[in-house]
């Protein structure tokens, strides 16, 4: 004989249970489902946001490598540049004393090349 109908069964304090009848239990039960529920979805979004921020930070070391690459090869190219100014600058000062070499040797003979012609002209003339 079955003496009665509701599902029971023992807690593990040995307290018998009534299920699916208490409205308070029912509700706690669908309380729990939904935060249950809740907490799933968050940790699906938290996964997504990891799975994105990871993405991101593959991205910026990729972005990081190519930076450092072209600031090494712009301070290489910095440095080349600072030796060719110094090069040219060299160059520059040597031909600047080159000229004032000229100029100096050119006032010379053109203050000969008077005398000479002030000579001619006294000799030249009784």
């Amino acid at each position: 004989k079955k003496s009665h109908k509701r599902d029971e069964s023992c807690s593990p304090g040995g307290q018998v249970q009534e299920n699916s009848t208490d409205p308070d239990i029912m509700d706690m039960q669908r309380d729990v489902n939904r935060q249950v529920n809740d907490l799933k979805f968050k940790l699906v979004k938290s996964e997504q946001e990891v799975t994105a921020l990871e993405q991101n930070v593959t991205r910026l070391e990729g972005q990081v490598t190519r930076y450092k690459s072209a600031a090494e090869n712009a301070e290489k190219v910095e440095d080349e540049l600072k030796a060719e100014k110094r090069k040219l600058q060299r160059e520059l000062r040597s031909a600047m004393d080159k000229i004032e070499e000229l100029e100096a040797s050119n006032s010379h003979l053109n203050k000969r090349l008077e005398k000479m012609k002030v000579y001619r002209g006294t000799t030249a003339s009784p």
